[in-house]
């Protein structure tokens, strides 16, 4: 399926309407989103663990339109459902972006043009950091991958990671 461009849906000819849902967006960003990058446990990798960046987004079932705005808008990503069998009366959706490529070449453009305005911001830079270190294949190297996980560990309130 071909990717659906930004710039027709939101174009030139609707420069009003994309700054206002590009606003929308961070705005949605600073309150429901996450730019997280976990560390997993593989054995199967050089290391021993895979570094995995992913941009997020969540929303109760009754604001799924929400998100589905949010992927049409980027044209990248996938929302997956998180059934719930706890006391509420929704499931979950989140919207992700884990490809690296979407992530540096649309997820980061998009929030350096239109910046975050919460805490977020600083998870934010940090995880640009990590997403072009690995594109430049940096987690790969024994020594700047030390340099990655201590980055990584100063996101999110400084969340213990493994």
């Amino acid at each position: 399926m071909a990717r659906v461009s930004r710039k027709k849906v939101f174009g030139a000819d609707n420069q009003q309407e994309r700054l206002i849902i590009a606003s929308w967006i961070v705005g949605f960003t600073d309150g429901e989103g996450c730019f997280s990058i976990a560390v997993i446990k593989n054995t199967t990798t050089k290391f021993g663990t895979q570094v995995f960046p992913e941009f997020v987004v969540t929303q109760g079932e009754k604001s799924l339109s929400a998100l589905k705005t949010i992927k049409t808008f980027f044209g990248c990503g996938n929302i997956f459902i998180n059934k719930r069998y706890d006391n509420h009366n929704e499931n979950l959706y989140r919207y992700c972006v884990r490809s690296l490529h979407d992530l540096n070449e649309i997820i980061i453009p998009f929030f350096r043009e239109y910046p975050l305005r919460t805490s977020k911001r600083h998870d934010f830079l940090i995880f640009e950091k990590v997403v072009k270190a690995m594109i430049a294949k940096e987690h790969l190297d024994a020594k700047k991958r030390l340099r990655l996980l201590d980055l990584i560990g100063s996101m999110n309130r400084k969340k213990k990671r493994l």
